[in-house]
């Protein structure tokens, strides 16, 4: 579907725009992933992977900017796969492998922000039990859908005070922290810190994929690209100020918290309750608990924030493919009086909140892994494809000095995915796998490559 036939009002200029990113990427990843960070590598080292991750996040950020200002439609990935790999041959498998993963990676990282919103919930309410965290889960999700229940614009309006909130409370971090920051406790490096070993680089790249996760969402805008006022000019912007915005303010927070808290307090994390809130434990510790429930209430907004931004997002991905003829119908249709793809909605909605079951160490690994394989590292050659067969297309931003970034970012990826635990990488095989299979079946029933054209028959 072209941006020129997009039923959909563009109604998201910059300013929406960049918040939307950073709404997403400043959720509940860095109140919730720093003990994790700091255990993959046990010690204050692991910062290194904040490194890895923003060197990847920024060299991929250029291939989703180019991709994105060129082909500024719904579904962001979905749209650029198939143009890049063609529409009717390898193209439709790209898209429908996308599709097939995105039904479960966009849903889990959705569920990390139910599990974090839980996680800091039971700082307040201390007697919140896995039965109540379930509850509450359910209680969230559903708001989230009704919330996003309505016409673009009042969600753009909502995504911007959203925003600020999201600020508010993570200057509150940094500037706490830099009032009472210890370099002696920030840098209490452990023996051996950098020895690297193979279980150095291990460990790194657990804490690269934490580092990642926790940047996720700079591209978000892509996928409502079809709402997006001068895509060509706003989608590379938003994507550039929002990932240099985060990354200063991700170093502040990490670094506010470290320079307060000795790592071995909250390392490992599963042997710490106080790891999963350990934000409001920082908080505590400075001002006392009252200051720190309501700073928890402030990180509570952050984190809805967060899952808002994502499901708005994440809902356009299946219908942007149905509206293309590459998914089931339903996921096509729009609302009849509001305009915007309510079942895409209610699914991905639904989904998410079924994942919110799992744990976070769980859903975070799986995610990254089934994503990497067919989105971030097929965009990549998607990318170079475009270059060299259609060296025409209007292209109002181009990567710079290309093809360099394009390959760091790659190389990322690999290093991600060979550096995760062998039962995730079978894990993540098998699921494409699995989709290649269901591609077929379902090229076969409507007749379309790779077996004879017979009709024109859809899903």
């Amino acid at each position: 579907m072209s941006a020129e036939s997009s039923p959909l009002p563009r109604r998201f200029g910059l300013l929406p725009a960049t918040a939307l990113n950073m709404t997403n990427m400043m959720g509940a990843g860095p109140f919730i992933t720093i003990p994790l960070l700091m255990t993959a590598l046990r010690g204050p080292q692991a910062m290194l992977g904040w490194v890895v991750a923003l060197v990847i996040v920024i060299c991929d950020g250029m291939v989703w900017s180019e991709l994105g200002a060129a082909m500024p439609g719904s579904g962001g990935s979905f749209h650029y796969l198939r143009e890049a790999f063609g529409r009717e041959r390898f193209g439709r498998l790209m898209a429908f492998l996308f599709v097939w993963q995105f039904v479960l990676s966009g849903p889990l990282e959705i569920a990390s922000g139910y599990i974090g919103f839980a996680s800091y919930a039971s700082y307040i309410w201390t007697g919140l039990g896995r039965g109540g965290a379930i509850a509450l889960t359910i209680g969230i999700g559903v708001l989230n859908v009704v919330l996003l229940y309505r016409r673009i614009h009042a969600i753009a309006r909502i995504t911007v005070s959203l925003w600020v909130g999201t600020l508010i409370t993570v200057l509150a971090v940094i500037v706490t922290g830099a009032m009472h920051f210890d370099p002696r406790i920030a840098f209490d490096f452990p023996p051996g810190a950098f020895d690297f070993s193979l279980g150095f680089f291990l460990g790194l790249g657990a804490a690269s994929r934490i580092g990642v996760y926790d940047y996720l969402g700079y591209y978000d805008v892509c996928y409502i690209g079809d709402e997006v006022r001068e895509p060509g000019r706003v989608i590379p912007r938003s994507i550039l100020i929002s990932t240099a915005a985060v990354a200063l303010i991700y170093i502040g927070i990490n670094l506010s918290i470290v320079g307060v808290i000795p790592w071995r307090e909250f390392v490992p994390a599963d042997a710490h309750a106080e790891s999963g809130f350990i934000v409001s434990h920082f908080m505590e510790r400075i001002h006392g608990a009252r200051v720190a429930t309501i700073f928890t209430l402030l990180i509570l907004w952050t984190t809805f924030g967060s899952v808002f931004a994502l499901l708005l997002g994440y809902s356009r991905i299946p219908f942007a493919a149905a509206q293309s003829g590459y998914f089931f119908r339903a996921f096509g249709k729009l609302h009849p009086t509001k305009q915007f793809p309510y079942v895409s909605l209610i699914v991905l909605g639904v989904l998410s909140i079924i994942a919110g079951f799992f744990s976070l160490g769980t859903v975070i690994d799986a995610m990254i892994v089934t994503r990497i394989l067919v989105q971030f590292m097929g965009q990549v050659f998607g990318l170079i494809l475009l270059r060299r067969n259609a060296p025409e297309m209007p292209r109002p931003y181009r990567m710079w000095l290309y093809p360099v970034p394009a390959l760091v970012a790659l190389l990322g990826w690999i290093f991600l995915f060979a550096t995760t635990q062998l039962e995730v990488i079978l894990f993540g095989i098998g699921m494409l796998a699995l989709g290649g299979v269901a591609f077929l079946v379902w090229s076969w029933r409507t007749a379309r490559w790779p077996f004879p054209q017979i009709g024109d028959a859809t899903t």
